[in-house]
């Protein structure tokens, strides 16, 4: 159950935006093997102004953020990674133009179906 930000400090078209919330999907899917029907992403598009691009970035930064739940192997996060700069270096951010960010509270911090995560059997193994 993974929770993503995609923040950006530029406009993108439409199609983009699905298209980058897409990739970050599948590279979730993929490396993490949350369920087909765990999309929880966001996109937020930051007025230039409001959002100074850290030096040696281009105005194509990408920042992305995850909440998720413990467990994923360094492997795991390694080809999560990997799978986000390669879906959006395709569509033409470069590699050098993202961050990306895993922040994992403890499952007795998460309220999944009025109550605590670690009472709830989830559907799907963590220790990946």
């Amino acid at each position: 159950m993974p929770v993503a930000k995609i923040e950006v400090c530029r406009t993108h078209p439409p199609e983009m935006v699905q298209a980058m919330i897409d990739a970050v999907y599948r590279a979730q899917i993929e490396a993490l093997k949350v369920p087909e029907d765990d999309k929880q992403i966001r996109y937020i598009q930051h007025k230039p102004e409001h959002c100074p691009i850290p030096p040696g970035k281009t105005m194509n930064y990408t920042f992305i953020e995850f909440l998720l739940f413990p467990g994923r192997s360094l492997e795991a996060k390694r080809k999560l990674y990997q799978g986000i700069v390669d879906r959006l270096q395709l569509l033409g951010i470069q590699p050098s133009d993202i961050l990306i960010v895993l922040i994992e509270p403890p499952l007795e911090n998460w309220g999944v179906r009025g109550q605590p995560a670690c009472d709830v059997d989830l559907g799907f193994n963590l220790q990946i």
